[in-house]
């Protein structure tokens, strides 16, 4: 019994000492051993391996979680993903930019802009290097398309403008003989007048004798006709009264005076001048008309119809292509908000301003209300045909970069396919593409850059399930910095 008892506590005391030597050897590691490490490297891979949902941020790919959550870096929700295959079972097509899908290197690298190339594996490219991106991404995100079509695209040129006289209805009033205004009926301007009002009576001694004139031509006829003289006569005397009244109407006496001075049989010492249009006086000659002597031609007033004004606007040098006399114009002024007034180009000055490098045009506006005033600020917009049988996609589809526009072709199945295009015109929200999409292709319009995010998300779902020395893995819960980066 003794021999027995003394036996277990050999081997207990062997096994203890056994133990504790393997691990105070493997704590020590003289020889540098990997082993241990690798194991659990390789434990962790296999444990990741065998997940089945990883949840992780479209704007930050290495945020991965194992349930559904916000992501701890923007607060965007994270998206469920499914676990691929590592990246040593996946054969690489090969490298791209993040940034240029259209760069491509054979091995891994650098792309031109200095950032880090991204795998382009078999399984998630189609022959013409597309983007495989998953149903679900396309519904979290919202990813939006639209069809290519072919149609007209009108454009719309806006401008601005000034009011000014419709100088085709502007009448200057003057004489057509010498003379003294001795009242003026209208003495300033701004004053309405209606064609046949009176705008001052003048004395003039050419007039006073042609009446004179007139009415002793009148008498002799009217003798020679009582007493029955030779009809030669008589028609000699109705030629002379004929001319009388003619020189009368020559110097715009109406025959409503014509008719007075018969009645009377009395030359009047002044005459009343009647305006000869209907406006409003825009301009006179002086401070005071009355006393002020005229001459043939002399400009007294000028009178000016607002029924219709013209609005000169200013065109640069890049719309001349597609303005051209009779456009039709629309014109808003902030005077009046919400209301428009329509118009048609008439015509365009000879030249370029040399100092603005723009074409002046002489917009015709309908102004019956007499809304509008001369000198006003308005806004004009022309409607032209821009482009015909053009192809025609939504303005936010195409992505600018730099010198290059790209698009992304969704070719069915989940694959997108990123396309350099050669623009157009551009008009109300769409785009002219002049080469590089046919009608009928299917676009993305919303998301496109995140079905580049999407891609470089496998690849980081790849390197952390590869568990390469570098990989970082955000925690469930964000690390607390301090200022020195511990």
């Amino acid at each position: 019994m003794t021999r027995l008892t003394s036996a277990r506590l050999l081997f207990l005391l062997a096994g203890v000492t056994l133990g504790l030597g393997v691990a105070g050897l493997a704590l020590w590691n003289p020889l540098g051993w990997a082993w241990l490490p690798e194991a659990a490297h390789e434990r962790h891979a296999e444990v990741a391996h065998t997940s089945e949902t990883f949840y992780t941020c479209g704007m930050h790919p290495e945020v991965i979680r194992h349930a559904p959550g916000n992501c701890p870096i923007c607060g965007m929700k994270l998206v469920r993903k499914e676990t691929e295959p590592s990246a040593d079972e996946r054969k690489v097509l090969y490298w791209r930019a993040p940034m240029d899908p259209n760069y491509r290197s054979d091995k891994p690298g650098k792309s031109p802009m200095g950032m880090d190339l991204v795998p382009v594996y078999e399984d998630e490219a189609d022959a013409d290097g597309g983007v495989r991106v998953s149903q679900s991404f396309l519904q979290n995100f919202a990813v939006r398309t639209a069809v290519v079509t072919r149609g007209t695209l009108p454009i719309s040129i806006r401008t601005v403008g000034v009011l000014a006289h419709n100088e085709e209805k502007v009448v200057s009033v003057n004489t057509k003989f010498d003379g003294w205004i001795e009242k003026a009926r209208v003495n300033n301007v701004g004053e309405t007048v209606e064609e046949g009002d009176p705008l001052f009576d003048i004395y003039s001694p050419q007039l006073v004798t042609t009446q004179r004139e007139y009415l002793a031509a009148m008498d002799y006829l009217a003798r020679l006709e009582q007493s029955g003289a030779y009809p030669d006569a008589v028609d000699r005397a109705r030629s002379l009264l004929d001319s009388a009244g003619e020189r009368l109407r020559y110097w715009d006496i109406t025959e409503a005076q014509i008719d007075a001075l018969e009645a009377s049989g009395t030359a009047t010492r002044t005459v009343t001048y009647f305006s000869p249009a209907s406006g409003f006086v825009v301009d006179k000659m002086g401070d005071s008309l009355e006393g002020m002597k005229l001459s043939p031609g002399m400009t007294v007033l000028k009178i000016a119809d607002h029924s219709t004004l013209w609005a000169q606007a200013e065109f640069y040098e890049e719309d001349f292509r597609h303005v051209r006399e009779g456009s039709r114009a629309t014109i808003e002024a902030d005077a009046f908000p919400g209301r428009s007034w329509a118009g048609r180009i008439l015509f365009f000055r000879s030249a370029v301003n040399e100092a603005t490098r723009s074409l002046t045009a002489f917009v015709e506006v309908a102004n019956r209300d007499l809304s509008l005033r001369p000198k006003m600020y308005v806004d004009v917009s022309v409607w032209a045909e821009g482009a015909t049988d053009a192809v025609i996609v939504p303005a936010e589809a195409v992505l600018h970069s730099g010198e290059r526009s790209v698009v992304v072709v969704a070719s069915g199945g989940g694959v997108f396919q990123p396309r350099e295009v050669k623009l157009g015109l551009t008009a109300q929200g769409m785009q002219e593409v002049t080469d590089g999409l046919a009608p009928g292709e299917e676009i993305v319009v919303s998301s496109q850059f995140l079905i580049d995010s999407e891609s470089n998300l496998k690849a980081a779902i790849s390197q952390l399930l590869r568990g390469d020395e570098n990989e970082v893995l955000v925690p469930d819960e964000p690390m607390q910095h301090d200022h020195q980066g511990h």
